[in-house]
């Protein structure tokens, strides 16, 4: 009987220097995930710059020269155009759900993250196109000022404006940061969402919607939203 209590009491010693540590541990795990976001913003940040610099301009000027059938270009990059009325659908179909009293499934937890992850990246995405006031690479709406038609090409922060509207590239944050929520929910299909997004950048530069460092921006805009979107959702703790 003394061979219980003082087992017993060995396990409760345990469990709570275990307790301790794993509650130290988790300022260093905060650490850890600010650390690599600082260092991701960091190579998004150079990357962008370098292709500003030296990319961009060569990039779009060959597209406009060698490019004449664009239709395969324009085709790819309508993957995400579908996007706002599924995450419309996906709202009303979870709201009515719980308005009948029934709870989420993972599936549509895991919908319900996608649709709030790109309504979020939208929005972030409409300030910071407003923010950095961009020129597009080619006219294809309202006349709208380019590198092609005007040679018009840089930043020209809060001007406002269709025309001034490039970065980042919307469609590429839609679409990243949906995929990103479904890269930690389903990671079995992780090169099925490296190709829809592979496929919609390719659409975009090479219909010149956009240059390269609108698209590596909108990655990685996306791509934060969805990961801080999937952190926050319980659909990651689902069974």
């Amino acid at each position: 009987m003394n061979w219980h209590w003082s087992g017993v009491g060995e396990w409760r010693k345990r469990a709570h220097a275990r307790q301790q540590t794993e509650q130290a541990a988790l300022p260093k795990q905060r650490d850890v995930r600010l650390r690599n976001w600082c260092i991701a913003f960091g190579i998004t940040a150079t990357a962008v710059i370098a292709s500003c610099l030296w990319l961009d301009q060569p990039i779009a000027l060959f597209v406009h020269r060698n490019v004449t059938e664009k239709t395969l270009f324009v085709w790819l990059q309508r993957l995400p155009v579908a996007l706002p009325v599924i995450s419309l659908f996906i709202l009303v179909w979870c709201g009515f759900w719980s308005l009948m009293n029934r709870p989420l499934s993972r599936v549509q937890s895991v919908a319900l993250a996608c649709s709030i992850s790109f309504l979020a990246s939208n929005l972030i995405t409409n300030q910071l196109k407003y923010a950095f006031g961009r020129t597009w690479p080619d006219t294809w709406i309202e006349n709208n000022p380019s590198l092609i038609q005007n040679g018009f090409f840089g930043f020209n922060p809060f001007h406002g404006g269709i025309g001034f509207a490039a970065f980042p590239s919307g469609h590429t944050a839609g679409l990243c940061s949906m995929m990103a929520v479904l890269w930690w929910a389903y990671p079995s299909w992780r090169s099925v969402y490296i190709a829809c997004v592979v496929a919609t950048a390719i659409g975009l530069i090479g219909a010149n919607f956009h240059f390269l460092s609108d698209v590596l921006a909108g990655v990685f805009v996306g791509s934060f939203v969805g990961y801080v979107t999937m952190e926050m959702s319980l659909a990651r703790n689902e069974p």
